[in-house]
């Protein structure tokens, strides 16, 4: 067995052992591994543009009414939450989430390479759009996509590595490829090329919808069968039709088309006024669902909050607002109930008229009661402790000519929402309160059932 002493010999190796252990460790500390930084050490400035340019693109580009619109919002909201949820602490991809989505790998960063999260989510949001409104979209703002897209980049990357720079966006457009793939397959791609699913046939029992104007044909009637995001928000949210069609004086459904007509009749200045302001018709403004994204993404910019919050809370709104509009489509056609005005002119008063055009598709439930319900939800979850007490201006109409309109809590604007469709005629109280109480289960399917990050800023 060998035996150490204390000779100058040993003392000697034994220091030079220490110094070299001692040279390795300072080694491996000045060469740490490579971290990019967390998403909400960006801020989220290019991601709110984006979102006034896809309300301008969806208002400019044929073919994209209510449902078509909030499927486009769904996927570009989840595009970037993939292209961007590596950099959020807690973040689990909704790859693994949602329906269908599994068979769609997402592309993994690589191990101990920096990425710009900022950059990879203007590459991935701008590549979406396009892919989204393609063979629609008008060159002009095929050119306003790709000039924002440009511009950020310039800005983003003024000082970063161009290896990181490259990384990132090829990163952010790999993720954007994926989740395109992933919507080809849901039942309502390049579904802006002919919204009306022509040929179709309504039932023709006194029940059901008949056209109300120069439009024949109902508007998306297989929406339905699209494939949701959340199976749940489709199978265990039907509602029931909650009154039985009468046409007798004393039946209840009766008692409902005169609420509508009377509600008419008797509108104050104020309620014109909200009818008009929640109409949201496509063609005019970028719909409903573009509506509550604007509310979410003023809120946002004015909470200054970080490219992390806004993302999780775009994806979750956007998973909602497609999920209601099938939701909800689907029972409209599966109840395919006639419209107020057509019972009212038929039953109460042939001369009565609507304040509001009245849209080409069935009434039971209505979507901007769905749609809101849902988007309340998601906007009381990010906000407040629940409860959806919130103060707050929404100034996004004032470019459609309307005052702004302040609220205290989101689930008193989403009343208002509901109410304004009976205000303006086209619906009855029914289609609003079963409306709401449909987009509300949504909504909190979306928050509850996922698995989003807690802490987020």
């Amino acid at each position: 067995m060998t035996q150490f002493t204390n000779s100058p010999k040993n003392l000697f190796r034994i220091l030079s052992l220490f110094l070299l252990i001692g040279f390795l460790q300072s080694c491996t500390k000045d060469q740490p591994l490579v971290e990019s930084q967390e998403t909400e050490t960006f801020a989220a400035n290019h991601l709110i543009d984006y979102y006034d340019l896809i309300c301008t693109t969806t208002k400019n580009t044929p073919g994209f009414f209510p449902p078509q619109a909030a499927r486009a919002y769904g996927y570009i909201s989840i595009t970037n939450y993939e292209a961007v949820r590596h950099g959020i602490e807690g973040a689990v991809s909704l790859q693994s989430q949602l329906k269908g989505f599994q068979s769609y790998p997402m592309p993994v960063p690589e191990h101990d390479l920096e990425y710009n999260w900022a950059i990879a989510s203007n590459a991935a949001v701008a590549k979406m759009m396009l892919y989204m409104y393609d063979k629609n979209l008008k060159a002009a703002d095929k050119l306003l996509i790709e000039d924002m897209e440009k511009a950020n980049l310039k800005e983003m990357s003024a000082t970063i590595n161009v290896e990181i720079v490259d990384r990132s966006v090829a990163f952010g457009k790999k993720v954007a490829d994926v989740v395109y793939d992933y919507s080809k397959g849901d039942g309502g791609h390049e579904a802006y090329l002919e919204p009306f699913q022509k040929p179709y046939a309504i039932p023709t029992d006194a029940y059901c919808w008949v056209p109300t104007g120069s439009v024949k044909d109902p508007l998306s009637p297989r929406w339905g069968n699209n494939r949701p995001f959340m199976d749940v928000n489709v199978e265990k949210t039907k509602v029931p039709m909650p009154v039985v069609f009468s046409e007798s004086k004393d039946s209840e459904f009766y008692r409902e088309a005169i609420a509508t007509y009377n509600q008419v009749k008797n509108n104050t200045t104020e309620q014109v006024e909200i009818a008009k302001y929640w109409s949201d018709d496509p063609f005019a403004t970028c719909t409903p669902a573009g509506h509550t994204f604007n509310i979410l993404t003023q809120i946002l910019f004015e909470e200054k909050a970080t490219l992390a919050k806004t993302s999780v809370a775009i994806a979750r709104l956007g998973i909602a607002e497609n999920d209601a509009f099938i939701a909800c489509w689907k029972g409209k056609y599966d109840h395919v109930l006639l419209r107020p005005v057509t019972y009212i002119n038929r039953h109460i008063d042939p001369a009565w008229k609507t304040i509001l055009g009245t849209p080409p598709f069935p009434a039971y439930t209505s979507g901007h009661s769905c749609e809101m319900g849902a988007g309340s939800r998601v906007l009381s979850a990010m906000f407040t402790k629940g409860d959806g007490n919130f103060q707050f201006t929404d100034y996004s109409q004032l470019k459609y000519g309307f005052y702004a309109r302040s609220f205290s809590n989101f689930d008193v604007m989403a009343e208002e929402c509901a109410n304004s469709r009976l205000y303006g005629g086209i619906h009855y109280p029914m289609d609003n309160s079963k409306g709401l109480q449909l987009g509300r289960a949504i909504g909190d399917n979306v928050n509850k059932r996922l698995k989003w990050p807690v802490f987020v800023r």
